[in-house]
Protein backbone atom coordinates (compact mmCIF):
# COMPACT_ATOMS: atom_id res chain seq x y z
CA UNK A 1 0.00 0.00 0.00
CA UNK A 2 2.61 2.51 1.16
CA UNK A 3 4.68 2.17 -2.22
CA UNK A 4 1.30 2.14 -4.85
CA UNK A 5 0.79 5.75 -2.49
CA UNK A 6 4.18 6.88 -3.39
CA UNK A 7 3.40 6.15 -6.91
CA UNK A 8 0.46 8.64 -6.99
CA UNK A 9 2.69 11.42 -5.52
CA UNK A 10 2.98 13.98 -8.36
CA UNK A 11 6.25 15.70 -8.79
CA UNK A 12 6.38 19.12 -5.98
CA UNK A 13 6.75 21.38 -9.44
CA UNK A 14 3.60 20.37 -10.85
CA UNK A 15 2.38 20.44 -7.27
CA UNK A 16 3.74 24.16 -6.74
CA UNK A 17 2.26 25.40 -10.15
CA UNK A 18 -0.87 23.42 -9.47
CA UNK A 19 -1.27 25.91 -6.11
CA UNK A 20 -0.53 29.33 -7.41
CA UNK A 21 -2.46 28.96 -10.05
CA UNK A 22 -5.79 27.89 -7.87
CA UNK A 23 -4.76 30.65 -5.43
CA UNK A 24 -4.19 33.42 -8.27
CA UNK A 25 -6.62 31.86 -10.35
CA UNK A 26 -4.27 32.61 -13.86
CA UNK A 27 -1.63 30.67 -14.88
CA UNK A 28 0.35 33.76 -15.78
CA UNK A 29 0.26 35.20 -12.79
CA UNK A 30 1.47 31.88 -11.15
CA UNK A 31 4.34 31.37 -13.51
CA UNK A 32 5.79 34.83 -12.82
CA UNK A 33 5.51 34.19 -9.03
CA UNK A 34 7.31 30.78 -9.37
CA UNK A 35 9.98 32.34 -12.28
CA UNK A 36 8.62 30.18 -14.91
CA UNK A 37 6.98 31.01 -18.06
CA UNK A 38 3.29 30.25 -18.57
CA UNK A 39 3.69 27.43 -20.66
CA UNK A 40 5.68 25.51 -17.84
CA UNK A 41 2.76 26.56 -15.45
CA UNK A 42 0.20 25.25 -18.33
CA UNK A 43 2.46 21.78 -18.94
CA UNK A 44 2.56 21.11 -15.22
CA UNK A 45 -1.39 21.62 -14.54
CA UNK A 46 -2.39 19.35 -18.00
CA UNK A 47 0.28 16.61 -16.49
CA UNK A 48 -0.81 16.32 -13.08
CA UNK A 49 -4.40 16.39 -14.58
CA UNK A 50 -3.71 13.41 -16.46
CA UNK A 51 -1.40 11.70 -13.26
CA UNK A 52 -4.85 12.26 -11.42
CA UNK A 53 -7.46 11.60 -13.94
CA UNK A 54 -9.27 14.54 -13.28
CA UNK A 55 -9.59 18.23 -14.66
CA UNK A 56 -8.98 20.37 -11.97
CA UNK A 57 -9.30 23.82 -13.68
CA UNK A 58 -12.35 25.14 -15.81
CA UNK A 59 -10.21 27.36 -18.60
CA UNK A 60 -11.83 30.59 -19.10
CA UNK A 61 -11.89 33.72 -21.04
CA UNK A 62 -9.93 35.42 -18.48
CA UNK A 63 -8.11 33.55 -16.26
CA UNK A 64 -9.44 29.69 -14.87
CA UNK A 65 -11.36 28.59 -12.08
CA UNK A 66 -10.99 25.33 -10.06
CA UNK A 67 -12.76 22.93 -10.64
CA UNK A 68 -14.87 20.81 -7.55
CA UNK A 69 -12.19 17.94 -7.97
CA UNK A 70 -9.78 21.42 -7.88
CA UNK A 71 -11.01 23.18 -5.09
CA UNK A 72 -11.11 19.99 -3.06
CA UNK A 73 -7.53 19.20 -3.60
CA UNK A 74 -6.22 22.90 -2.76
CA UNK A 75 -6.65 22.52 1.26
CA UNK A 76 -4.67 19.57 1.03
CA UNK A 77 -1.60 20.78 -0.65
CA UNK A 78 -1.54 24.02 0.74
CA UNK A 79 -1.59 22.24 4.15
CA UNK A 80 1.23 20.02 3.38
CA UNK A 81 3.57 22.36 1.80
CA UNK A 82 3.01 24.38 5.29
CA UNK A 83 3.78 21.30 7.16
CA UNK A 84 7.08 21.45 4.84
CA UNK A 85 7.90 24.43 5.55
CA UNK A 86 7.33 24.82 9.49
CA UNK A 87 9.00 21.82 10.07
CA UNK A 88 12.40 22.82 7.94
CA UNK A 89 12.05 26.29 9.34
CA UNK A 90 12.00 24.28 13.19
CA UNK A 91 14.70 22.08 12.07
CA UNK A 92 17.22 24.06 10.33
CA UNK A 93 16.68 27.94 10.64
CA UNK A 94 18.59 29.41 13.29
CA UNK A 95 16.17 30.41 15.77
CA UNK A 96 16.24 33.36 17.68
CA UNK A 97 16.49 33.70 21.66
CA UNK A 98 13.15 33.50 23.78
CA UNK A 99 12.01 33.81 26.95
CA UNK A 100 10.38 32.00 29.05
CA UNK A 101 8.81 33.83 32.10
CA UNK A 102 8.20 32.19 34.84
CA UNK A 103 7.30 32.96 38.77
CA UNK A 104 8.75 30.58 41.25
CA UNK A 105 8.65 30.77 45.13
CA UNK A 106 12.27 32.01 46.23
CA UNK A 107 12.96 29.36 48.10
CA UNK A 108 12.44 26.78 45.08
CA UNK A 109 14.36 29.34 42.95
CA UNK A 110 17.37 29.60 45.02
CA UNK A 111 17.69 25.49 45.71
CA UNK A 112 16.25 24.08 42.61
CA UNK A 113 15.98 26.41 39.80
CA UNK A 114 19.21 28.38 39.79
CA UNK A 115 21.94 25.30 40.41
CA UNK A 116 19.84 23.37 37.54
CA UNK A 117 20.57 26.68 35.12
CA UNK A 118 23.51 25.04 33.77
CA UNK A 119 21.75 22.25 32.41
CA UNK A 120 18.94 24.25 30.64
CA UNK A 121 21.74 26.12 29.15
CA UNK A 122 22.94 23.17 27.69
CA UNK A 123 19.71 21.64 27.11
CA UNK A 124 17.67 24.74 26.02
CA UNK A 125 20.67 27.35 24.61
CA UNK A 126 18.55 29.01 23.05
CA UNK A 127 15.79 29.60 25.78
CA UNK A 128 16.21 32.52 28.31
CA UNK A 129 14.66 32.47 31.80
CA UNK A 130 12.76 35.21 33.09
CA UNK A 131 12.34 34.48 36.76
CA UNK A 132 10.20 36.29 38.82
CA UNK A 133 10.27 35.13 42.64
CA UNK A 134 6.83 34.84 45.03
CA UNK A 135 7.08 35.89 48.46
CA UNK A 136 3.45 35.93 49.45
CA UNK A 137 0.74 33.75 47.96
CA UNK A 138 -1.32 36.60 47.02
CA UNK A 139 2.10 37.64 44.48
CA UNK A 140 0.20 35.08 41.86
CA UNK A 141 -2.85 36.98 42.26
CA UNK A 142 -1.14 39.37 39.65
CA UNK A 143 -1.06 39.83 35.59
CA UNK A 144 2.02 37.33 34.62
CA UNK A 145 3.66 34.61 32.99
CA UNK A 146 1.84 31.52 31.70
CA UNK A 147 3.91 29.50 34.03
CA UNK A 148 4.40 29.06 37.40
CA UNK A 149 5.52 27.18 40.62
CA UNK A 150 3.52 26.71 43.54
CA UNK A 151 3.35 24.97 46.78
CA UNK A 152 0.44 23.23 47.48
CA UNK A 153 -1.52 20.17 47.86
CA UNK A 154 -2.05 20.22 43.86
CA UNK A 155 -5.18 21.51 43.42
CA UNK A 156 -4.99 24.90 42.05
CA UNK A 157 -8.36 26.08 40.33
CA UNK A 158 -8.15 27.18 36.72
CA UNK A 159 -4.86 25.83 36.39
CA UNK A 160 -3.28 22.35 35.28
CA UNK A 161 -0.25 21.39 36.98
CA UNK A 162 2.91 18.54 37.14
CA UNK A 163 3.78 17.64 40.28
CA UNK A 164 7.52 18.40 40.92
CA UNK A 165 8.21 17.79 44.52
CA UNK A 166 6.82 15.33 47.20
CA UNK A 167 7.55 17.20 50.19
CA UNK A 168 9.00 15.28 53.36
CA UNK A 169 9.77 17.28 56.47
CA UNK A 170 13.04 15.79 58.78
CA UNK A 171 14.86 18.03 61.62
CA UNK A 172 17.98 19.26 60.19
CA UNK A 173 20.94 21.15 62.01
CA UNK A 174 24.89 22.69 61.88
CA UNK A 175 27.46 19.75 62.38
CA UNK A 176 28.46 21.61 65.45
CA UNK A 177 24.92 21.59 66.72
CA UNK A 178 24.16 17.77 66.46
CA UNK A 179 27.27 16.65 68.49
CA UNK A 180 25.26 18.01 71.66
CA UNK A 181 23.41 14.75 72.46
CA UNK A 182 19.40 15.60 73.03
CA UNK A 183 18.72 18.07 69.69
CA UNK A 184 15.16 18.28 71.14
CA UNK A 185 16.08 21.32 73.35
CA UNK A 186 17.83 23.25 70.45
CA UNK A 187 16.18 26.20 69.22
CA UNK A 188 13.89 25.81 66.74
CA UNK A 189 13.66 27.80 63.25
CA UNK A 190 10.47 28.63 62.00
CA UNK A 191 9.07 29.26 58.98
CA UNK A 192 5.88 31.47 58.18
CA UNK A 193 3.21 29.33 56.51
CA UNK A 194 2.77 25.60 55.32
CA UNK A 195 6.38 24.46 56.96
CA UNK A 196 5.69 25.99 60.36
CA UNK A 197 4.78 22.00 61.59
CA UNK A 198 7.03 21.31 64.54
CA UNK A 199 4.10 20.60 66.97
CA UNK A 200 3.13 18.17 64.04
CA UNK A 201 6.15 16.83 63.63
CA UNK A 202 7.36 16.26 67.47
CA UNK A 203 3.56 14.36 67.48
CA UNK A 204 3.90 12.24 64.38
CA UNK A 205 7.99 10.95 65.83
CA UNK A 206 6.02 10.14 69.46
CA UNK A 207 8.40 12.84 70.90
CA UNK A 208 7.57 15.66 73.63
CA UNK A 209 7.77 18.98 71.76
CA UNK A 210 8.88 22.13 73.86
CA UNK A 211 8.70 25.66 73.15
CA UNK A 212 12.19 27.09 72.91
CA UNK A 213 11.35 28.87 70.17
CA UNK A 214 14.01 31.02 68.25
CA UNK A 215 13.72 33.18 65.09
CA UNK A 216 10.86 33.34 62.45
CA UNK A 217 11.89 33.75 58.95
CA UNK A 218 9.03 34.64 56.01
CA UNK A 219 10.79 32.51 53.60
CA UNK A 220 12.45 28.39 53.53
CA UNK A 221 15.48 29.86 52.70
CA UNK A 222 16.21 32.35 54.37
CA UNK A 223 15.67 30.14 57.60
CA UNK A 224 17.83 27.25 55.80
CA UNK A 225 20.79 30.07 55.73
CA UNK A 226 19.99 30.76 59.85
CA UNK A 227 20.25 27.04 60.16
CA UNK A 228 23.71 26.77 58.54
CA UNK A 229 25.41 29.31 60.60
CA UNK A 230 23.95 27.14 63.81
CA UNK A 231 21.31 29.48 64.91
CA UNK A 232 19.46 26.30 65.61
CA UNK A 233 17.49 23.69 63.79
CA UNK A 234 15.14 23.49 61.15
CA UNK A 235 11.94 21.47 59.80
CA UNK A 236 13.89 20.96 56.70
CA UNK A 237 11.80 20.15 53.80
CA UNK A 238 13.06 17.87 51.09
CA UNK A 239 14.20 17.56 48.64
CA UNK A 240 14.86 21.44 49.24
CA UNK A 241 17.33 20.64 52.09
CA UNK A 242 19.15 17.49 50.04
CA UNK A 243 22.10 19.65 48.58
CA UNK A 244 22.79 21.41 52.31
CA UNK A 245 22.83 17.57 53.49
CA UNK A 246 25.25 16.04 50.64
CA UNK A 247 27.36 18.56 51.16
CA UNK A 248 27.37 17.88 54.83
CA UNK A 249 26.55 21.97 55.80
CA UNK A 250 23.74 20.54 57.87
CA UNK A 251 23.06 17.12 59.58
CA UNK A 252 19.99 14.79 59.88
CA UNK A 253 18.74 15.05 63.66
CA UNK A 254 16.33 12.38 63.20
CA UNK A 255 15.82 9.20 60.81
CA UNK A 256 12.02 9.82 61.09
CA UNK A 257 10.42 11.81 57.90
CA UNK A 258 6.89 13.47 58.43
CA UNK A 259 5.76 12.88 54.92
CA UNK A 260 3.44 15.57 53.71
CA UNK A 261 0.92 15.91 50.80
CA UNK A 262 2.10 19.28 49.90
CA UNK A 263 4.94 19.86 47.07
CA UNK A 264 5.63 22.04 44.36
CA UNK A 265 3.82 21.94 41.34
CA UNK A 266 4.65 23.67 37.49
CA UNK A 267 1.16 25.01 36.42
CA UNK A 268 -0.27 26.57 33.81
CA UNK A 269 -3.89 28.30 32.82
CA UNK A 270 -6.14 25.72 31.75
CA UNK A 271 -7.56 27.57 29.10
CA UNK A 272 -4.43 29.03 27.04
CA UNK A 273 -1.74 27.23 25.32
CA UNK A 274 1.81 26.85 26.25
CA UNK A 275 4.52 28.61 23.75
CA UNK A 276 7.02 26.66 21.64
CA UNK A 277 9.27 27.96 24.29
CA UNK A 278 7.24 27.05 27.35
CA UNK A 279 6.50 23.37 25.88
CA UNK A 280 10.75 23.14 26.09
CA UNK A 281 10.80 24.79 29.18
CA UNK A 282 8.00 22.67 30.80
CA UNK A 283 9.75 19.27 29.45
CA UNK A 284 13.02 19.80 30.78
CA UNK A 285 11.71 20.65 33.97
CA UNK A 286 10.42 17.72 35.08
CA UNK A 287 12.74 15.38 32.62
CA UNK A 288 15.69 17.07 35.50
CA UNK A 289 13.30 16.45 38.45
CA UNK A 290 12.54 12.98 37.61
CA UNK A 291 16.50 12.42 36.83
CA UNK A 292 18.00 13.94 40.25
CA UNK A 293 14.77 12.66 42.56
CA UNK A 294 15.75 9.57 40.96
Amino acid sequence: MAGKAFDMMPPLDWLRSFEAAARLSNFTAAAAELGLTQAAVSQHIRFLEERLKTRLFARLARGVALSPEGAAYLPHIQSAFATIGNSTNELFEPRAVQSVSIRVPISFAMLVLVPALPDLAKALPRVRLDLVTIHRPTDYDQPGSALDIRFGNGSFPGREADRLTVERLVPVAAPTLALGGDWTSLPLLLVAGAREMWAEWFAAAGLAGHSRRSHRFDSFVAALEAAKTGAGALLGSRPLVDAALRDKALVRLSDFELSSPSGHFLTRPSSSRLSGAEQDFRRWLLSRIARVSG
